[in-house]
């Protein structure tokens, strides 16, 4: 079990630091249902069923969560991403555990350094309807020679800095992209939008958690199932 956790840990911190952007209507706070196609090598079949296809994303002002479920354990990512701090929250019912990790600036730079370095962004002029947006498709590279694309829509402004670093240039909020989750190529796509109101978040940790480490959880069983 705490195997598909610790994977699961990783991927809601690297989604969660590769995630969002600037645009044109301009919103504070909602929920964002993102779905992933996850592109893997052979190698990398056995991680791809640890991560979550689908997934939701609440935010308001600087703050960002995301949930998913993996097996009985429910895993919560909230982070502000002016100030690149968070808390993990590992929730698992049916074996009364509740762990609780802190994200800090150093973290998330550490987490960043290994992320694909984005470039060369170009308008094509091609132009679809996605997700009820209007989006224009843009190629782009990393630095070790890949070459991607993504749609792009003006037609909603998301706070900024909301999609990370890697997407921090754009003029306009991604709809549809490309990157990496725990080394696997991923296209992550805006499923849905809800301009709906959203609770305040907290970055304190909630009662009857236990304040560990990332080092701890990797640690769990030896790395066992």
């Amino acid at each position: 079990m705490f195997k598909s956790i610790k994977t699961s840990v990783l991927a809601g911190i690297l989604v969660t630091t590769a995630f969002m952007a600037q645009a044109q209507k301009k919103l504070s706070e909602g929920t964002i249902t993102f779905t992933a196609e996850y592109a893997p090598t052979a190698e990398q079949q056995a991680v791809v069923g640890m991560l979550p296809t689908e997934s939701k994303t609440q935010f308001k002002d600087n703050l960002l969560k995301m949930s998913f479920e993996n097996g009985p354990a429910t895993i919560t990512v909230i982070q502000d991403f002016v100030k690149h701090e968070g808390v993990t929250l590992i929730d698992v019912p049916v074996a009364q555990i509740q762990y609780a990790i802190k994200n800090d600036k150093a973290a998330y730079e550490k987490e960043l350094a290994n992320l694909a370095k984005f470039s060369d962004f170009t308008a094509t002029g091609e132009k679809k309807t996605i997700a009820g947006y209007n989006t224009e498709r843009y190629t782009y590279k990393d630095d070790k020679g890949g070459s991607y694309e993504l749609w792009l829509t003006n037609d909603i402004a998301l706070p900024a800095g909301l999609f990370g670093e890697q997407f921090k240039d754009l003029k306009g909020t991604p709809v549809k992209y490309t990157t990496f989750v725990q080394g696997v190529k991923v296209t992550q796509s805006i499923k849905s939008l809800n301009e709906d109101k959203v609770s305040a978040m907290s970055l304190d940790i909630p009662s009857g958690y236990e304040l560990t480490t990332m080092e701890d959880i990797m640690a769990m069983q030896g790395g066992g199932e």
